[in-house]
């Protein structure tokens, strides 16, 4: 824990994270990175990191924002403030709690299993011999760990968010359509183009944050000394839950203050 610690500030390590996160980006945008192969791979990164938890993380969220919905209307009709009960409940729900939920619920499942996998491939030298074999092991083997690690945030996030909206409306008008209008104008007021764009923003950030951290850090792992990876594997989850916060802090600033 203490060594965790001290690589969430050593500005060395920091620069590593930034230089592979640049290398990577944009081995991310260039179509030929995508072979066969790749795609392959990241189809079943996004399998095994979002399509086999979608019913029980879907279940979570949706009890989750049912509660809170609960909680937020009932508040605000105590209070008199019932006019504002539903736009409150998309502003703190969908723009806030589950985008920042969802990439915490990333982290702690694949995050972890992704650093700690690639930790193990540079302790067993597997990341160096394939680069001297003159093969590519950023486009064979991280690129598509990354891009499906990305692209499942994106999908949670997306997935819990529409349940919680429509949540939202059941529990305000019921299965009836005649709070359709009333809805849609509440929708458009929260939802407007800023905000809209900087949701997709903090949900792409928070998805590469999610990808690249702990592949970055898996590889400070050291040749051959297998007590190197759990350092690696825990200064990475430590870095990442750092970075998941000040996105947020700094998503809320540009918001409300």
């Amino acid at each position: 824990m203490a060594f965790a610690g001290t690589m969430l500030f050593r500005v060395r390590s920091w620069r590593r994270v930034l230089r592979f996160a640049g290398v990577a980006t944009a081995a991310l945008l260039s179509p030929s990175t995508y072979q066969q192969a790749t795609r392959e791979f990241a189809v079943r990164q996004i399998y095994y990191t979002a399509w086999e938890v979608l019913p029980g993380y879907l279940l979570f969220s949706g009890l989750l924002s049912l509660v809170i919905i609960e909680i937020v209307l009932n508040t605000a009709r105590k209070y008199g403030l019932a006019q504002y009960s539903l736009e409150l409940v998309l502003r703190v729900l969908v723009l806030e709690v589950l985008p920042f939920l969802t990439a915490l619920f990333v982290a702690l499942r694949s995050g972890a299993a992704i650093g700690a996998e690639i930790a193990l491939m540079t302790v067993k030298g597997e990341i160096q011999d394939s680069a001297e074999a003159g093969e590519s092991p950023l486009h064979r083997e991280l690129v598509p760990r990354i891009a499906g690690a990305a692209l499942s945030v994106a999908s949670l996030t997306t997935l819990s968010c529409a349940l919680a909206t429509w949540l939202a409306y059941t529990a305000m008008y019921g299965f009836s359509t005649l709070g359709e209008d009333e809805f849609s104008l509440v929708v458009a007021n929260v939802f407007g183009p800023q905000i809209l764009i900087g949701l997709v923003l903090k949900c792409v950030v928070f998805g590469m944050a999610v990808a690249l951290i702990p592949v970055a850090t898996g590889l400070e792992a050291e040749r051959d000394d297998l007590g190197s990876a759990p350092s690696a594997v825990l200064g990475g989850l430590m870095k990442l839950f750092f970075v998941i916060g000040v996105i947020q802090i700094l998503s809320l600033v540009y918001k409300y203050i």
